[in-house]
């Protein structure tokens, strides 16, 4: 947890996002194999990697775990995906709507069948 003292740009180092690596709030991240091993680390970068070792979390639940800032987690995270001790994807879309009539076709078929 960020202390009412620490500002987010000290935890940043004064550093943005960057603009080709932004991180959505439903952006899915996990640890690399070995990742909290292989580095000296920051304590809050130290803490997503063990967040994320136990599979994919969202980038808005690391932020809810640690109590840190969504900015400061992207800037964290990016830092992290560069270096090779996360792996991000897309989160799974939602699926789309399907025809209603394929639908009513597929329940009256149904009903034919074992009513």
């Amino acid at each position: 947890m960020v202390g009412e003292l620490v500002r987010p740009y000290v935890l940043t180092s004064g550093r943005e996002l960057p603009p080709d690596r932004e991180f959505s709030v439903t952006t899915l991240v996990t640890a690399s194999e070995g990742a909290l091993e292989s580095r000296i680390l920051e304590p809050e970068s130290r803490t997503i990697l063990e967040l994320c070792s136990g599979g994919f979390l969202s980038v808005v639940e690391i932020a809810g775990h640690t109590g840190l800032p969504l900015g400061v987690v992207r800037v964290l995270l990016t830092d992290l995906a560069e270096s090779g001790l996360v792996h991000t994807r897309a989160p799974v879309p939602i699926a789309e709507r399907a025809d209603r009539k394929l639908l009513e076709d597929v329940l009256n078929g149904l009903r034919t069948r074992f009513a």
